[in-house]
């Protein structure tokens, strides 16, 4: 009854589209601010309602409509997510393409391919006028949904029956498509493809490629294939270099850093990515002081911790038996909304119960009680159980974490 209130609510603002600001109403940036720290799907349908409707373009609206999707699919919700998305076709805005793109790449978001395809399939039929951004939506839908090996057959097909001219972010995605499925041989033949067709190869493109032949193993063939990129003068940028670092990694601390000077020397800014890396490389190695420099370090190098940056860091001092820091880095990730995956929180709460830490440990559980929804806390009532803990105050709510 409860998803079923709260999506009956979003359809009448959606119908209610236009309509004057309520006293409920909430900004733009503000709803983004909150959907970003929201992980309970209600609450998060609850956030969209009340900004869904004062949107001005689609492409402002997308964000929220993408989160709003994947906090509903990651508890399983897809009756409410369809209930959701197709009540947007009742939108006058309908017959505005962009408007129904983002239709479609909800759907893809919550790998619900067959409903992204009838949507375009029934452009016709609402008013909406169908062109290469259309196209290029399902083709997003599709890789999304993992289905890779559709993606050539749409590619081949769907611009033949309406018409339509690929352009370089159609074949951007096809390429990609090749990637994920492993497929760097058919990814390098497109590659050339475009290039004798005269489509623009971005540097999105080419890191694509390049970090499908590092996962591949194939090293000498991506410095190759870097090597080249230099030579024409491709745009280089941090995405491409982090391609880089993160085959590095797990390897000499001492190449990755020189990879990282390279950025700048190349003026560019290391990001929180680049930092993750180095600050893992160091882990890896058992050089935790070096670690931890670097985890200190980012806010010095214009850097904030992102949820891998508190993953990696309290999972290394689980690892090495300092589970007091590692709490202490946990209380940071409440403040700042990245709370760490269940195996990372889980190890830290089995140390600091092996260390005798039991408030600590009953703390850490109530948090993530009052975060995340019920159907996502299921597995932590097991570790309950198996460790005898019970509920206690949470860590970090109304107070900054003194760590």
């Amino acid at each position: 009854m409860t998803s079923l209130r709260h999506i009956r609510r979003l359809c009448t603002a959606t119908t209610a589209a236009g309509s004057s600001t309520t006293a409920s109403s909430i900004s733009v940036s503000k709803a983004k601010s909150k959907l970003r720290s929201e992980f309970d799907p209600d609450k998060a349908l609850d956030i969209y309602a009340s900004v869904s409707k004062h949107y001005a373009s689609p492409v402002s609206s997308r964000y929220a409509q993408d989160i709003t999707v994947r906090r509903l699919a990651k508890s399983k919700r897809f009756s409410d997510i369809e209930t959701l998305i197709e009540s947007h076709k009742n939108d006058p805005k309908i017959t505005q393409e962009p408007y129904l793109c983002n239709l479609i790449r909800s759907y893809g978001q919550a790998g619900m391919f067959d409903h992204a395809m009838r949507t375009f399939d029934q452009m016709d039929e609402l008013g909406t006028p169908r062109s290469v951004i259309s196209f290029n939506a399902l083709l997003f839908a599709c890789t999304r949904s993992r289905l890779y090996d559709k993606v050539p057959i749409l590619f081949d097909e769907i611009p033949i029956k309406y018409n339509l001219s690929p352009d370089k972010i159609s074949y951007g995605l096809l390429l990609k498509s090749h990637c994920d499925a492993g497929s760097s041989d058919k990814a390098l033949e497109l590659l050339n493809e475009m290039e004798n067709k005269g489509v623009e190869v971005t540097t999105v493109t080419y890191t694509t490629v390049l970090n499908c032949l590092y996962k591949q193993g194939n090293a000498e063939e991506a410095e190759r294939l870097w090597t080249e990129m230099e030579k024409k003068g491709v745009d280089l940028d941090v995405a491409a270099y982090n391609v880089r670092i993160t085959n590095t990694y797990g390897g000499d601390p001492e190449r990755l850093k020189e990879l990282i000077d390279e950025m700048r020397d190349a003026g560019l800014k290391p990001d929180t990515i680049s930092y993750n890396f180095l600050m893992t490389c160091y882990c890896k190695n058992e050089m935790m002081d070096k670690a931890k420099k670097v985890y200190e370090g980012l806010e010095e190098n214009g850097c904030s911790p992102n949820a891998t940056t508190f993953r990696t860091w309290i999972y290394y001092l689980c690892r090495s038996g300092n589970f007091d820091k590692a709490y202490k880095v946990f209380k940071e990730s409440v403040m700042v909304h990245k709370i760490p995956d269940f195996n990372t929180v889980k190890l830290l709460v089995e140390g600091l119960v092996k260390k005798k830490k039991i408030k600590e440990a009953k703390g850490v559980i109530r948090t993530l009680k009052k975060k995340f929804p019920p159907n996502v806390l299921r597995a932590w009532k097991k570790v309950e159980e198996e460790l005898g803990l019970v509920s206690a105050p949470a860590v970090g709510d109304g107070q900054k974490a003194r760590v």
